[in-house]
């Protein structure tokens, strides 16, 4: 049977096998790649196929016969277009898409509320699964779509109740470890440069006892807190390096209320920060120290090397990816908590005598 002999019938595995002259079964395990066969047997298989203009198994009867979609959707709160500027959110990805191949799933980016009410959604989607990224603000009405359509969901870097499963860091006790580095520096007038804390937050100062919706952010806070007690905290809009500059100069403006040591929520939080220092004439770390956070590459920022906290961003991914594999099979997945590590550079040193 040729390609012009099938008509407009989409060939199948078992045209492929008979222009090939092997066995169904052996003509779809070339394709699927699960048992080995010989190089001539799938060479026979990939001609024949070609002939025939066969492309591979369809993969609605696959979905069919597995009662899945093969899909995962990862739900962000923030613009796509600006998820991946932030290098921790790629490398979760990369975690997380290596974990789900091996169940045959692919990911599908969403946001929590799309405004143009097109494309896919949460309620729309065919989705076998979820991965919210973060939970906090218009996360949690996530959480409750995801809930209601009675399918698992894994939260990363948010707390969803006892029945979700959770894939975080310790966030309180990794920030405490860099502040009480600081301290041991002999600091003591110290800032915060805080991520958002709560969905649409726009930039600035926040208040002793703030209702902070954001997870990660009243956690890492917490943790200065508990070593700088009284330390003054500015909130950036988003972990880029234009908003721990613009944080920078705000804390960098009074030149009689300026910080010895700044702690930055972010690694490119920190980048900026050490940019706006130096607007101020300030040295880094002579007059001012700078810690971060994530343990991420951050272009640009030679010849300094931060001193910062080091997160298995990969891991964290992967690890959500072995949760939603688990539950598609009908296993229970455990909340897990990883530990980051503490790493001095040289954007900090002691406080400075007139500090």
């Amino acid at each position: 049977m040729s390609r012009q002999d099938s008509g407009t019938r989409r060939a199948t595995i078992s045209d492929v096998a008979r222009e090939a002259g092997v066995s169904p079964s052996t003509a779809s395990v070339v394709f699927s790649g699960k048992t080995p066969v010989s190089e001539a047997t799938r060479r026979r298989v990939i001609d024949a196929a070609a002939a025939l203009g066969y492309t591979g198994p369809d993969p609605r009867a696959a979905s069919l016969r597995r009662g899945r979609s093969g899909i995962v959707g990862v739900v962000f709160e923030e613009h796509l277009r600006t998820a991946f500027l932030d290098p921790v959110k790629t490398l979760m990805m990369d975690g997380l898409a290596d974990a789900v191949t091996p169940i045959g799933a692919g990911l599908l980016l969403l946001r929590d509320h799309d405004p143009t009410g097109v494309g896919p959604s949460l309620t729309t989607a065919p989705l076998d699964a979820a991965v919210l990224i973060g939970c906090s603000g218009l996360l949690r009405e996530s959480l409750e779509t995801v809930r209601a359509r009675g399918i698992p969901v894994v939260v990363i870097e948010g707390d969803a109740g006892e029945d979700i499963p959770r894939i975080g860091l310790d966030n309180r006790e990794a920030q405490r470890q860099a502040a009480s580095h600081l301290r041991a520096l002999g600091h003591r007038e110290v800032a915060v440069v805080a991520l958002p804390v709560r969905a649409g937050w726009e930039r600035g100062w926040i208040d002793d006892g703030a209702a902070i919706a954001v997870d990660v952010t009243r956690e890492r806070l917490a943790g200065a807190l508990d070593v700088f007690p009284h330390a003054s905290t500015y909130a950036a809009a988003g972990s880029f390096i234009d908003e721990g500059h613009a944080a920078g100069r705000a804390i960098f403006a009074d030149p009689q209320r300026r910080p010895t040591a700044v702690i930055a929520q972010s690694d490119l939080l920190a980048a900026g920060v050490i940019r706006a220092a130096e607007e101020a004439g300030l040295r880094v770390p002579e007059d001012v120290s700078v810690t971060g956070f994530d343990g991420i590459v951050v272009d640009g920022l030679a010849p300094y090397e931060l001193t910062t906290l080091v997160q298995p961003a990969t891991d964290k991914g992967r690890a959500a990816g072995a949760a939603v594999a688990a539950m598609l099979e009908g296993a229970p997945a455990a909340s897990i908590r990883f530990t980051c590590t503490f790493r001095e550079g040289n954007t900090t040193g002691p406080a400075s005598i007139e500090g």
